[in-house]
């Protein structure tokens, strides 16, 4: 007779049975993970239209994970739909994803595209306002700027401001230069808004910072002088001293006489010639005519003409002349004065 298998070897065989299946399902986990791994932080294939370098994608308020898959993959990743469903469950942090314009780039993981999209690292154009220009240039590069939707390309100078809350405020010199970004799909009238705001900002700022002296009455007839500074200043060293000018100017009662202003008012009849009839022709911006500051800014100032506006440099000047390289040459009286114009405009020696 064959000897009788004890329980004890029974239990053996079992045990090394359910080692070897856990085994193997370790194993089957440990390859999964390190698939999965492999998959998350593999660059995506991306289906690109002609002659584009990234896709975009738009996602909607509201949409949720599982479509936020569906509309990854229909936007151009070649990604399977199921996989980035399960990836973005898993992760637990399919809630937080957020609306927004995005660019999925060449090289883009489905764990970097998750973070993205919850960050709400959306992709941003941007416009660029210059220091200098007047409200008419403002809004040609609003019209120009890629991807920004025209909201008031058809709108008056001042429906907009009334849209900006601000009813009745001439729009000109409102607006901080600098450049802004923007989500793709934005309204122009938004970026206004920031640059309005960032104007009030750097202009109280500016307005906390001035001269016990300045003979300035108030934050409005800063902004303006600032214009005028922006506009005349051809090299940013002279820009305090000829704040400095136009305050003693202000502070006798004389002219200001800048032709930026005049030339600012004659509008479209200005021609690129500024003739001495023009100088003689009174318009409420011409300061050969009038006495004190134009009614409004002529132009946006930046941060250096605001301060230089409220600070300006100590001098008894009450001159200057260009010198043709960018540079000015300053005068406290009229002989100094036709001495200097006699030589950097008319070219004669002494």
């Amino acid at each position: 007779m064959g000897r009788r298998k004890g329980p004890w070897l029974v239990f053996g065989a079992i045990f090394r049975f359910f080692t070897r299946l856990l085994l193997l399902a370790v194993l089957a986990a440990l390859l999964l993970a390190g698939g999965a791994w492999w998959w998350l932080n593999q660059a995506m294939p991306l289906r690109l239209a002609s002659g584009a370098q990234v896709v975009d994608l738009e996602i909607e308020p509201g949409t949720r994970a599982r479509t936020v898959a569906e509309v990854v993959v229909a936007s151009g990743a070649k990604v399977p739909v199921t996989l980035l469903q399960l990836w973005f469950r898993l992760s637990g942090e399919a809630r937080q994803i957020k609306a927004g314009s995005y660019e999925i780039t060449p090289g883009t993981t489905p764990r970097r595209l998750l973070r993205m999209l919850v960050r709400g690292e959306e992709s941003l154009k941007s416009v660029t306002l210059v220091e200098g220009w007047n409200f008419s240039q403002v809004r040609q590069a609003l019209q120009k700027a890629e991807q920004l939707t025209p909201d008031t390309q058809a709108l008056s100078a001042e429906t907009i401001m009334q849209k900006l809350g601000r009813p009745g405020m001439h729009p000109e010199g409102r607006f901080f230069p600098d450049t802004y970004t923007y989500a793709k799909g934005s309204s122009d009238l938004a970026v206004l808004k920031r640059g309005a705001r960032a104007m009030d900002k750097r202009l109280q700022a500016a307005w906390m910072q001035r001269s016990p002296d300045t003979p300035l009455k108030s934050v409005e007839q800063a902004l303006i002088l600032a214009s005028i500074v922006e506009k005349e200043t051809g090299k940013p060293s002279d820009r305090a001293q000829i704040a400095g000018v136009f305050s003693n100017r202000l502070r006798l009662g004389m002219l200001l006489q800048t032709d930026p202003s005049v030339i600012y008012g004659m509008g479209e009849q200005f021609d690129g010639n500024l003739r001495k009839r023009d100088l003689q022709t009174d318009t409420p911006y011409n300061t050969y005519t009038r006495v004190g500051l134009p009614p409004t800014p002529i132009a946006m100032p930046g941060k250096a003409a605001l301060l230089a506006a409220v600070q300006p440099a100590p001098t008894k000047a009450i001159y200057f002349v260009a010198r043709g390289d960018g540079s000015s040459q300053f005068s406290a009286s009229l002989d100094e004065h036709n001495r200097a114009v006699n030589k950097y405009i008319r070219g004669q020696t002494p």
